[in-house]
């Protein structure tokens, strides 16, 4: 697993607007953020899908996702790519397309065990950095748990969106029908709590902005975002705002 950079966080913004929006799991962040990008004419980045391709092709190896060393040996050899076009998402390791199969709720329970590999982590930064540096788009929508405050931190705006506990779990069981409401909510909380060992993304950091998806619906959270976006920057030549 090498450096993907091209340089820093600083270097890729200079050429491409980053909008960085992190939050937990049932936040709406994915939806939001992929909405957001194609109301404004930008590419679009799921970081988790990177850690999620990792979890899947570890699985796929017979790995164990909780041990650090067998995780980074089996990452030699992680090809990953992932599309930025937020109205054709897809997802690849290798020339097997894994879109569908990083959401199977094994790979969720094994995520966060990749997740906390430190190597791993700075890894997709620099994965992060160098595919908005490369995206040929005016501005790229990046999606995550350290987009703020560690992947790009001088990112013109910063968001953390966010909901009540009760109101993400509810949702990410309606995301995932056919499985037992309880045990999404409880798989929901053990990722979060797994995952707040690592990185903070339940308090906004200093500059952030905070919108809350509680008491909205997915268009009045997709507007909430949009609107910090007008108020943090004016549009730049090349973006739109489709209403």
């Amino acid at each position: 697993m090498t450096d993907p950079s091209p340089g820093s966080a600083a270097d890729s913004q200079a050429e491409v607007l980053l909008i960085a929006i992190d939050g937990p799991a049932g936040s709406g962040k994915s939806s939001v953020s992929k909405q957001v990008a194609r109301r404004l004419g930008f590419g679009f980045i799921d970081t988790g899908a990177a850690y999620r391709a990792l979890a899947w092709h570890a699985l796929d190896h017979r790995a164990d996702t909780s041990d650090s060393a067998s995780v980074l040996d089996v990452a030699g050899d992680f090809d990953y790519a992932i599309s930025l076009d937020p109205d054709d998402y897809w997802v690849h390791v290798g020339n097997t397309d894994v879109t569908t199969a990083i959401r199977d709720p094994r790979v969720t329970e094994a995520v966060s065990g990749v997740a906390r590999v430190p190597a791993v982590r700075r890894w997709m930064s620099a994965l992060t950095r160098r595919l908005v540096s490369e995206s040929g788009r005016p501005g790229v929508v990046v999606e995550g748990r350290d987009i703020t405050t560690v992947v790009a931190p001088d990112a013109p705006v910063r968001i953390l969106l966010t909901a009540h506990p009760d109101i993400r779990a509810a949702r990410r069981s309606a995301e995932l029908a056919g499985l037992d409401a309880r045990a999404v909510a409880d798989a929901l909380h053990r990722r979060d709590a797994h995952d707040s060992t690592v990185v903070d993304f339940l308090t906004a950091a200093p500059g952030v902005d905070v919108v809350d998806s509680s008491d909205l619906d997915f268009e009045q959270t997709v507007d909430a975002v949009l609107d910090v976006v007008r108020t943090v920057i004016p549009l730049q030549a090349g973006a739109r705002d489709e209403r």
